[in-house]
């Protein structure tokens, strides 16, 4: 099993947490970001090195800022 980067897995934390603080589910998250359910799954363990359009468009998908989403 490879190893995942501090950074992604802090990353993916944080992600988690306040899509679940917002009750939205990885899909509705996905849908919201244009991006596919097992991606959205896939960064929040951690095992993508999330480019940084897709941190903004899953910010803008929650309602929230960079700053906001950002570990």
């Amino acid at each position: 099993m490879p190893k995942h980067s501090e950074v992604a897995s802090r990353f993916g934390d944080k992600l988690r947490k306040l899509r679940k603080k917002k009750e939205v589910s990885q899909e509705e998250l996905a849908d919201r970001a244009g991006l596919h359910r097992t991606y959205v799954s896939s960064v929040e363990r951690g095992e993508r090195n999330v480019s940084l359009e897709t941190i903004d468009k899953l910010a803008r998908a929650l309602n929230l800022s960079l700053r906001d989403i950002m570990p």
